[in-house]
């Protein structure tokens, strides 16, 4: 697989040696393996896989295709030796993030309509009682084109983006909680989904 899906928890630190690091805990869900695609038949090859919702429906050797079983389905591409490792039926474990380097991407919290100080990190004008412009943004065009030309910083829309991290060290994976350890921070709001790339 080259990525999986995970549910941000909260963060934490952990001790290495004499050090506190930082990190986030992502807990894997029961990821269950329905099925495939393959090149010949649909024109890519990739792992169907379902988010499992209720732990009853993983009895040992039942494979089920009951829809009000699972919460989310995805597609996970595909790299060699994926179709020997995993069958149909399968549960990915969390110990495929073991002592690895990963990607995290996911959508950062929505802010909503902010100014220009909060959503830029602008410093502002004086704040003294002879200004009248304390948190205004200030010129935004030129006399000539007479515009605003595009890109510029302003006020607006702030947060729910796709946000990419990358070469974030996996530090802890516990597999009997399926919970793993990823140094710094992760972007999105606690339980959201976000995309575990390695």
């Amino acid at each position: 697989m080259a990525w999986i899906i995970a549910t941000k928890l909260e963060m934490t630190r952990v001790i290495k040696g004499d050090k506190f690091i930082p990190v986030t805990l992502l807990k894997i869900p029961t990821l269950k393996v329905v099925g495939f695609k393959t090149l010949e038949r649909d024109g890519y090859d990739a792992m169907i896989v379902w988010v499992v919702k209720t732990e009853t429906e993983l009895a040992e050797g039942k494979v089920t295709l009951n829809k009000s079983a699972f919460s989310k389905i995805e597609e996970f591409p595909l790299v060699d030796g994926d179709t020997e490792k995993y069958k149909t039926g399968d549960v990915i474990p969390a110990s495929v993030l073991e002592g690895i380097t990963i990607e995290i991407q996911g959508t950062s919290k929505g802010k909503g309509f902010t100014g220009a100080m909060k959503k830029h990190n602008f410093h502002g004008w004086p704040g003294s009682h002879g200004s009248k412009f304390h948190r205004a943004l200030g010129s935004i065009g030129n006399r000539k084109p007479t515009r605003t030309h595009k890109g510029k910083k302003m006020h607006g829309h702030h947060g729910d983006i796709a946000v990419t991290i990358k070469k974030i060290p996996v530090e802890l994976v516990n597999t009997d909680m399926s919970v793993v350890g990823i140094r710094g921070w992760v972007p999105g709001a606690r339980n959201s989904f976000v995309r575990v790339i390695f």
